[in-house]
C-alpha cells in the first residue's frame, strides 16, 4: 500500500543513529545519505526516510501519528525497544507487552525518536 514514509528530523545524525540501531534490531541495514542530506532505508517492501523539513521550519511530531515497524517475534520487539532507548529514544505509552483489541493479540513496544516522532515495533500473536 505504501511506497515510502518520510519523517522530519531536526538532527539527522542523531536520528540516523537511533534508526540504524532500532531498524538494525529488526534486521535492516544502516541508512544511506543522498546528496541533499536525507537518510534512506531501502527494503523490498518500501522506503523509510529522514529529512530536515524543506520549508526550513523545525521538525515536529504528528499528534496522534505512529509509524509501526513489523517485528518477527516479541523478543525482536524487545531488542528494538532496548536499542532505541540506548540510542536517544524515549519510552512512551505502556511498557512493551501484549495488547488485545479488535485486531486480536499483538505485542507492542513504543518509543519516541530523537525528534519526538512516535514509533513502535509490532508482532501479531497467533
Amino acid at each position: 500500500m505504501y511506497s515510502h514514509i518520510m519523517l522530519g528530523a531536526n538532527d539527522i545524525e542523531a536520528s540516523k543513529t537511533f534508526y540504524d540501531a532500532t531498524l538494525g534490531a529488526l534486521g535492516h541495514g544502516p541508512g544511506i545519505f543522498d546528496d541533499k542530506g536525507r537518510c534512506f532505508y531501502f527494503t523490498d517492501s518500501g522506503i523509510f526516510s529522514l529529512s530536515k523539513p524543506i520549508d526550513g521550519e523545525p521538525a515536529s511530531h504528528g499528534n496522534g501519528s505512529t509509524i509501526g515497524f513489523a517485528a518477527a517475534d516479541p523478543a525482536t520487539a524487545e531488542a528494538w525497544h532496548a536499542a532505541g532507548l540506548a540510542n536517544g529514544g524515549v519510552t512512551c505509552e505502556e511498557p512493551p507487552g501484549v495488547r488485545e483489541g479488535a485486531a486480536g493479540k499483538i505485542y507492542l513496544a513504543y518509543l519516541r525518536d530523537p525528534s519526538g516522532n512516535k514509533v513502535c515495533a509490532l508482532h501479531r500473536l497467533a
